[in-house]
């Protein structure tokens, strides 16, 4: 269910570009959805996660100008910016702390050595790279429609598959925790 809700403001934005065929009204619409979303996590639980903080700001600061200049380009670099973000952060908390984000992350539910929660956190890093060139090659090779399609289904079934890569990664490496 969290996932469905994560990817909300995407659905509304493509179920929305679909019917109208219009990249400038699914932004105009993709905003508000997002403001409801954060807000949402707000009331339900006094708390915001950092990725919808990141995304709502991109998609005011980019989905505006989408809206004001009257310019699709705009709206099609916010995955590539986010994923950079999420790229620079994973990298840089190999450096500082004593756990990188994603040992941070699942470092209460399972127990690694540290060599494979360095690996696994650089292999996000790769990942995040990797999604946002893809989305910029096709967002600005193919038509707006493909681009559309490919940023609600080509980057979730490319997490999704990653996912499952990790988790054969990891089920060689597990040690549940007592």
């Amino acid at each position: 269910m969290k996932i469905l809700f994560d990817f909300l403001p995407i659905l509304v934005f493509f179920v929305v570009y679909k019917a109208t065929g219009n990249i400038i009204l699914a932004t105009a619409i993709l905003i508000p959805a997002s403001v409801l979303q954060v807000g949402y996590n707000w009331v339900r639980h006094r708390k915001v996660e950092k990725m919808h903080l990141v995304s709502l700001a991109l998609v005011v600061l980019l989905g505006g100008a989408t809206v004001l200049l009257g310019d699709g380009e705009f709206i099609k670099w916010k995955p590539t910016i986010v994923n950079g973000l999420f790229a620079i952060a994973f990298l840089g908390s190999q450096f500082i702390g004593e756990r990188n984000i994603i040992e941070r992350m699942m470092g209460d539910k399972i127990q690694l050595p540290f060599k494979v929660w360095r690996t696994l956190n650089l292999a996000w890093v790769a990942f995040f790279l990797l999604s946002g060139a893809v989305n910029l090659y096709v967002a600005f090779t193919f038509s707006e429609d493909i681009w559309v399609d490919f940023k609600l289904f080509g980057l979730l079934g490319m997490t999704l598959a990653f996912i499952i890569l990790q988790g054969i990664y990891l089920s060689s490496h597990i040690q549940n925790k007592e």
